[in-house]
């Protein structure tokens, strides 16, 4: 199943694909696509649902984030070698945890807006994913039942905030606008294997970032159960798993964000976004 919100910010209504790529309402269904939803027992619920029977949604409506109310927004630092050795970091050795607040989830094509006094905003495109059920010290071997499904994220971040002022990247992560995701929250069983997706990224129609999620350096298995040793997830967790190479961080020179630059970015199967880039007023 592909699932997603749609409408303005803050009043969105629960979505399903059809067959046909159209948008099928479900608000008759259920409230919203959020952490009832994405359990066994909601998306079971959802899998009996005659999709050509719901109501079409006409035209072209605004695509919100496909998971509504995160409790967590966890994501993960230098997860692919050629990012890391781009930004002149050491391989990690376990997984590099940080956070990003839930106030900056956006929909997939909303714009990202860059602070007033920002210099250095950077795009990095991930693999996402939304917890289903409870992982605390959870095995490798049983972590992939905890996810509900797979979502597109594009892990924005403004890097003189992330790296040269000290403290934590979250401070880098977390403005508004700084996490877009989306469009659909594509169930597990529809995804099959995360570690064989194309993932990419393209900035004013060229592409930047050209990779593959078989070079994650912790799969989607190992980054559940080695996060569940320190955070309890629960349904509607949202987690993104790092970026490939092809960041301006990484550039020779740095290639930052200005206002005006578009971002083009998808994963197969997973749908694409774009963002205009401004300034904050």
């Amino acid at each position: 199943m592909k699932l997603l919100r749609y409408g303005r910010p803050g009043r969105e209504k629960p979505g399903i694909v059809d067959a046909l790529g159209k948008i099928r309402d479900l608000s008759g269904i259920i409230a919203d696509i959020d952490a009832e939803a994405v359990t066994p027992k909601g998306l079971a619920r959802l899998a009996k649902v005659k999709i050509d029977k719901l109501p079409l949604v006409r035209g072209r409506p605004r695509i919100g984030p496909c998971i509504a109310h995160p409790q967590k927004f966890v994501a993960i630092g230098l997860n692919y070698t050629d990012h890391a050795a781009e930004t002149g970091m050491a391989i990690p050795k376990e997984p590099v945890i940080f956070t990003k607040h839930v106030t900056c989830i956006s929909g997939p094509n909303d714009d990202v807006v860059l602070p007033k006094k920002s210099k250095k905003g950077d795009w990095e495109v991930e693999l996402g994913f939304v917890i289903g059920t409870r992982a605390k010290n959870v095995t490798k071997k049983a972590a992939l039942s905890h996810v509900a499904g797979y979502c597109l994220v594009n892990d924005v971040s403004e890097r003189e905030n992330q790296i040269e002022r000290g403290g934590q990247w979250v401070k880098g992560k977390s403005h508004d606008t700084f996490g877009p995701v989306g469009p659909w929250l594509v169930t597990a069983d529809e995804v099959g294997n995360p570690q064989k997706l194309g993932i990419w990224l393209e900035l004013n129609g060229k592409r930047v970032q050209d990779g593959t999620t078989k070079n994650l350096i912790f799969d989607i298995a190992s980054i559940v159960s080695y996060v569940s040793q320190f955070i309890t997830l629960v349904p509607g967790d949202l987690v993104c798993t790092g970026t490939p190479a092809g960041v301006g961080l990484g550039m020779k020179p740095p290639r930052f964000l200005k206002p005006g630059d578009v971002m083009h970015l998808g994963v197969d199967g997973l749908g694409t976004q774009t963002q205009k880039v401004v300034r904050a007023t």
